[in-house]
């Protein structure tokens, strides 16, 4: 760069002089699917609206999300000024009603206090919820726009909650083999999809045979799989990985027709035929791809990673926006 050229200065707005109120101005602003995405980057949760001022009882809870990966209920609570021990009252009050598990708390400035209480809520909760403190801030260079910025002042220890569940395992019940080799599967692939992908959010790794990764809309989602049973072979003594995509609430019938209308387009599209299972007597619809595998061969780990990350990207893009796309009537029924 040119040591003469000049650069320009990070200029902070106050929030007010772009939001006057937080039900009126702030709220609405932050509804609105691109920033949530900002926000969910940020905690890194893909969240779907589901309600504005949420009625709870006698009280409004600001904004209620779904959670895409998991399909749980998201509370977030907004404050423009210093937080106060009314709004740490409402949320908590809120989650309780709506039975959230995750919390997000958005003000201007965290005091050392409430900042506190949020570290203790996490310390003292199972890894069933999530609690978020970040404050918001307003960001400019010259006559540029006004760019929001969000900073974590307060989120889950995830390390310290895993080591806490690993000693409840130890004293509750050993895992089994098949449990040991699962965790170690998905913590590898975990580490792996987030040095390689932008794209795909792998969740925590557990010890099963899933790992669920959100496509933007409550309901549906995608999902790695490392089974011991080679459904092919119809064996253990070979195993299979699979990436899918998940239908699984009260319209999948509808979301797998709608999708099964573009078969041929959608698996030219992948580049390969795909498995198209819709079992009449259960809800849950699958669109998935296979290959068989040796689970136990830790040195192929990487190979089967790779194959997982790269059909987890296609999927993913070929089913996105068409997922999105989908619009369902009261009666769902009918498309619009």
């Amino acid at each position: 760069m040119n040591s003469t050229q000049t650069l320009g200065r990070l200029e902070k707005v106050e929030l007010r002089n772009i939001w006057t109120s937080e039900s009126d101005e702030f709220t609405p602003w932050l509804a609105k699917e691109e920033n949530l995405k900002l926000l969910g980057d940020t905690i890194g949760i893909e969240l779907e609206l589901e309600a504005q001022e949420k009625e709870v009882g006698p009280f409004r809870a600001d904004i209620l999300c779904k959670d895409t990966a998991t399909d749980r209920w998201v509370l977030i609570e907004n404050q423009l000024e210093r937080t106060d021990h009314t709004h740490l009252g409402q949320l908590l009050t809120y989650a309780a009603g709506l039975k959230a598990v995750s919390l997000v708390w958005i003000a201007k400035k965290f005091t050392e206090e409430h900042r506190a209480a949020l570290d203790w809520l996490n310390e003292i909760t199972d890894d069933r919820y999530n609690i978020f403190g970040l404050e918001v801030e307003l960001w400019k260079i010259g006559d540029s726009l006004v760019a929001p910025k969000f900073n974590i002042i307060s989120k889950p220890n995830d390390w310290s909650r895993t080591v806490a569940a690993g000693a409840s395992q130890v004293r509750s019940a050993a895992l089994t083999e098949a449990k040991i080799l699962q965790r170690e599967y998905w913590t590898a692939f975990f580490d792996y999809a987030k040095e390689n992908s932008n794209l795909i959010k792998p969740t925590k790794p557990l010890p099963q045979h899933w790992m669920n990764i959100a496509i933007g809309k409550s309901g549906t989602s995608l999902a790695a799989i490392a089974s011991l049973y080679d459904s092919v072979a119809q064996t253990n003594n070979s195993h299979e990985i699979r990436v899918e995509l998940v239908l699984d609430d009260a319209n999948s019938k509808f979301y797998f027709e709608k999708l099964s209308s573009n078969k041929e387009q959608i698996e030219s599209e992948v580049g390969e035929r795909l498995n198209w299972y819709n079992p009449e007597e259960k809800r849950m619809c699958r669109i998935f791809i296979r290959k068989s595998t040796n689970l136990r061969e830790k040195d192929d780990w990487p190979n089967q990673h790779a194959w997982l990350l790269e059909k987890l990207e296609t999927f993913h893009r070929v089913f996105q926006q068409r997922i999105k796309k989908i619009n369902i009537h009261p009666d769902a029924t009918q498309a619009e």
